[in-house]
């Protein structure tokens, strides 16, 4: 009986010690850096903000008509021009509708990985995850934050789709026109179709980077709306591009007639009264 009480009377004690030992030690740590109960560490600046490292400029990006992504380094010649040399296939300086529609084949070819003369939705989520991934990820706009677009695009398969370029309407608000630009293929800040690809005024999917209003150009040149693309709705919707742009009817495009992107637009600025195209 003695012994029993006497491990009993040992047991307080060292629980009593114990307790006395935690409140000695101060308030409970989390972890090894004994920050617990102090106020969150600031989260360090980012690129551009005050204190933070100065902003990276970005590669350019243009996005032609059949979707094909164009990439320059910053202080390049924006990238429309690489694209219009290697379309214009006899190098003449005028775009033919021919070429035109051979250069959307050529790349249609491409994203038809199996070859079977048909996209299909994976090969448009190869397109928009790999080969022009800014269609998803919004457009990066001054400031580094979203700009004219946040977030996932409204074009391609994943909700408001864009349509066939029939310059009617298609998927999206107000039609196919041109992309926003502040000087319209005619020059004098004329527009067609306005509001396509655009919604609640931000541009959507590869509007920032294209010519003309298609959020998502791939998944535009579905004109049947089953989901996949064939060569001759591919050719279909080039033909219907090209006259879009050839807005004086010739045949022909020339790169000074183009008109500039809604990012192009932003990176040169505005045009002086009177001044060429390009």
């Amino acid at each position: 009986m003695q012994t029993f009480t006497g491990l009993r009377a040992t047991c307080i004690l060292m629980f009593a010690a114990l307790c006395l030992g935690a409140c000695a030690s101060g308030p409970p740590q989390d972890g090894p850096r004994g920050d617990w109960g102090k106020a969150p560490r600031p989260r360090p600046p980012e690129e551009g903000e005050p204190g933070g490292p100065p902003r990276r400029a970005r590669p350019q990006v243009f996005i032609s008509p059949a979707g094909e992504p164009f990439r320059a380094e910053p202080g390049a010649p924006y990238p429309v021009a690489a694209w219009f040399a290697g379309a214009d296939a006899n190098h003449d300086g005028a775009l033919m509708r021919d070429e035109f529609v051979a250069d959307a084949l050529r790349f249609f070819d491409k994203i038809d990985n199996d070859h079977n003369g048909v996209i299909d939705g994976f090969e448009v989520s190869i397109y928009e995850t790999k080969v022009a991934p800014e269609i998803l990820q919004g457009f990066q706009g001054e400031g580094g934050g979203r700009g004219a677009q946040g977030g996932r695009s409204g074009g391609g398969r994943r909700g408001g789709r864009g349509g066939p370029p029939s310059g009617g309407g298609g998927g999206f608000p107000g039609g196919l026109g041109f992309a926003g630009q502040d000087d319209g293929p005619s020059g004098g800040g004329r527009r067609r179709g306005g509001g396509g690809g655009m919604m609640g005024g931000m541009l959507q999917g590869a509007t920032p980077y294209s010519l003309l209003a298609e959020p998502e150009p791939v998944m535009a040149s579905d004109g049947d709306f089953d989901r996949r693309i064939t060569r001759a709705e591919a050719t279909k919707a080039a033909k219907a591009r090209f006259a879009l742009l050839d807005t004086d009817g010739d045949g022909r495009l020339r790169l000074a007639d183009l008109p500039r992107t809604p990012v192009q637009a932003r990176l040169e600025g505005p045009r002086p009264e009177g001044k060429p195209r390009r």
